[in-house]
């Protein structure tokens, strides 16, 4: 597991660098911003609100809306900023990976709205926002059962490994984003692009499991940071 087989000079079961803050949008509810290797994304939260048109809201439980959107300059090539086809799946993923992790009765007839903007794409995107996106939750005060983490695992040169750059994603021969409560160990999101044997699938769930608790604990790490620099701000005034 600790043989190293990758162009970045990553062991197979290891994550690129991540960096995280929150709270970096005055005009939003909620905010945070991620930086998984190259890839960099930026999330902001606004809700609970009134839902608009008023028809839309539902008696027992707040719903949630999620824009995942890669901006034009994210990619090599300049991308169209108009909404893709996989822009508009990933929104419903992102969304149905977070909704569950959201205590949503507590705010009936309200929205709450998720955007994800992809600053510079360079392999597990939807991860990155997912991740991010819980963070901006919390940020906002949104009350969750538990964070949401996430992180892709694959197939590439035959080896089974985590948190593929873009390079790796486009060659390997299978992906699997994962996305998992860490506190709870409940998945919210899986998918497979690809195939995998039954070995190699529970070898690659075993190993999103291993990263996800990890980034669990840099989110974490990130809202305790964040919270005790305003609590010695409070106490210096």
């Amino acid at each position: 597991m600790s043989e190293i087989v990758r162009r970045d000079g990553r062991k197979i079961d290891e994550l690129r660098p991540i960096t995280m803050k929150i709270g970096i949008l005055d005009k939003a509810d909620g905010s945070a911003y991620i930086e998984q290797g190259n890839t960099k994304v930026l999330v902001a939260v606004y809700g609970p609100r009134e839902v608009h048109p008023r028809h839309l809201g539902l008696p027992e439980t707040a719903i949630v809306r999620c824009r995942y959107h890669m901006a034009p300059f994210s990619t090599r090539e300049r991308k169209s900023p108009m909404p893709t086809r996989r822009e508009v799946e990933l929104s419903k993923i992102i969304k149905e990976a977070l909704a569950n992790a959201i205590m949503l009765n507590l705010y009936p007839r309200t929205t709450i709205d998720i955007f994800v903007e992809v600053l510079q794409a360079d392999g597990g995107t939807r991860c990155a926002g997912i991740t991010a996106a819980s963070l901006a939750l919390a940020d906002a005060g949104i009350p969750m059962v538990d964070l949401v983490t996430a992180c892709a695992v694959g197939k590439w040169n035959g080896k089974i490994i985590v948190d593929l750059t873009g390079e790796e994603d486009e060659e390997c021969e299978a992906d699997m984003p994962v996305a998992l409560m860490p506190n709870l160990e409940k998945v919210t999101l899986i998918q497979l692009n690809g195939r995998l044997t039954s070995d190699e699938f529970l070898e690659a769930f075993n190993l999103a499991v291993k990263a996800c608790k990890l980034i669990g604990e840099l989110q974490k790490a990130t809202l305790r940071n964040y919270y005790e620099k305003i609590k010695e701000e409070v106490y210096e005034q």
